[in-house]
């Protein structure tokens, strides 16, 4: 779900001062500590091949190639990235490579823990108000870079902008290694939506900076207090020295990924002279479970995380419009809603005013009954790059109607889906169209069929392998061809 979806909120980010969280078990406070946990905390520690943050990442066997995957964001919860993320690893082992996973230190499951091949360094980490997903601290940074300089990958490939991000970016260029980057996220779409805390994370990557290279420094703590009044009111510059830092990183990489066109023309915008290849990430259908129960009228579902620059307000306010057209429509709502205080009450009345039902969050593998359970997927938002949901969705055969004309992976319009203004009138108007239009049985199954089609050029298998292919490349010298649009399985 992301690149595209349901993500991690914890509650203790509610606290005004970013702090680490008192441990209530001994895999806790290890995880707050900065120590690599296994995500079976009752597995042998051999089993385990991870890495301590204090000590250097070890011996590990020799493979054909060695590559440094850096994540800020390896969970706990649901994104795009995090699933972009395991599911290369998986291809990585798979083919006898070795892989190391760079993230900062949080609780959450790891398919991929006990892999032989596998390693991982959990740096120190902390949470800001407000950001909703831990952030490594800066400490430990320089004892993770002397180790990789020692015990070079023979890639590293970045995923986004973080502070574990610009470790990544060090550690190439101390490393001497080629680096690739994935941007995975449509930063400065983000950035207007959480434009209180730039100068927040402006700050913080400055601190890091320092942290990394062994200037004297207070407390983190500290730091930050005194920082964030000084930058609060310069909130702009803030924004632009971040989007300067994701320029920098851009043109820094021997090769930046993107998952679909949308993100490429993004990414030349910001960066005109990095070279870049459209790469989506991949997807596969979800495995199958009970029907889900549903009424006799039309559903419309949306999966995926709840917040509002997900368009959640604006799918609201549409649907309002669906039903004066159509009474007994629904909207499925599939996410954590509550961790939203902005959405929360706002859903809660939608819920109570008839038609719109509230499931919660269901784990990715109990998805597919959702959305085979409804008629059409109803897609809000304008600030996802890929969107791995619209994949879910097409892999169980739902049109989809999408206020995003730039995402086109799996949608043929007028065939299995139809593009919508981002406005309640718009989208309200287009849904209906749609569900009229699949009350024809014959343009129902053709619709089912092509979004299947579609779903099955993008398949994990695929994807992983094309961006191994990268990593050979990269690891031997050669240039990567650049490409501003994905290629599908025919060229």
């Amino acid at each position: 779900m992301n690149e595209g979806d349901a993500g991690p909120n914890p509650a203790d980010a509610r606290a005004s001062e970013p702090a680490v969280p008192e441990a209530t078990d001994d895999a806790q406070r290890r995880a707050a500590d900065g120590v690599a946990v296994p995500a079976a905390t009752d597995a042998p520690e051999a089993a385990a091949s991870v890495i301590d943050a204090e000590s250097g990442l070890g011996d590990a066997p020799s493979r054909r190639l060695r590559v440094a995957l850096f994540t800020d964001n390896y969970g706990p919860g649901h994104s795009g990235v995090l699933y972009a993320v395991q599911f290369l690893e998986e291809a990585l082992l798979s083919a006898g490579h070795e892989c190391l996973v760079v993230a900062p230190a949080c609780d959450g499951p790891n398919p991929h823990a006990d892999k032989p091949g596998r390693r991982e360094l959990r740096l120190p980490s902390i949470l800001l108000p407000g950001v909703p997903a831990r952030l490594a601290s800066g400490r430990g940074f320089e004892r993770a870079l002397d180790a990789l300089a020692t015990d070079p990958p023979d890639v590293i490939h970045v995923h986004g902008l973080g502070s574990v991000g610009l470790l990544g970016v060090w550690a190439a260029q101390r490393c001497g290694v080629p680096l690739l980057v994935t941007w995975h996220t449509d930063f400065e779409a983000y950035a207007d939506h959480y434009a209180q805390l730039t100068p927040f994370l402006d700050a913080w990557v400055r601190l890091i900076k320092m942290n990394a290279h062994g200037f004297d420094r207070a407390s983190v703590r500290e730091q930050l207090r005194g920082l964030k009044g000084f930058l609060r009111p310069r909130r702009g510059m803030s924004r632009l020295a971040l989007l300067s830092a994701a320029a920098d990183m851009l043109m820094s990489a021997a090769l930046v990924t993107t998952p679909s066109d949308k993100t490429a023309v993004r990414v030349k915008e910001l960066a005109p002279e990095a070279r870049v290849r459209v790469s989506p990430n991949g997807a596969d259908a979800l495995p199958p479970g009970p029907a889900v129960a549903r009424g006799a009228g039309p559903r419309i579902i949306y999966i995926g995380r709840i917040a509002p620059e997900k368009g959640i307000p604006l799918l609201l306010d549409a649907f309002s419009w669906v039903r004066e057209a159509m009474p007994d429509a629904e909207l499925m709502i599939v996410g954590d809603w509550t961790k939203s205080p902005l959405l929360k009450q706002r859903l809660a009345r939608a819920r109570r005013r008839g038609g719109v039902t509230l499931v919660g969050e269901v784990d990715r593998d109990l998805l597919a009954p959702y959305y085979e359970s409804a008629d059409v997927f109803a897609f809000p938002s304008l600030t996802d790059t890929q969107a791995l949901v619209l994949h879910e969705a097409a892999h169980a055969g739902l049109p989809i109607v999408s206020v995003d004309a730039e995402l086109k992976l799996v949608i043929d319009e007028g065939v299995n889906g139809l593009f919508a203004r981002p406005s309640p009138e718009s989208l309200a108007r287009v849904l209906v169209r749609m569900l009229r239009k699949l009350e024809d049985p014959t343009a129902r199954a053709i619709a089912r069929a092509r979004s299947r089609e579609m779903a099955s050029w993008w398949t994990i298998e695929r994807q992983s392998a094309e961006m191994i292919g990268f990593y050979e490349d990269l690891a031997a010298g050669r240039v990567v061809p650049e490409s501003m649009h994905a290629i599908p399985p025919w060229g």
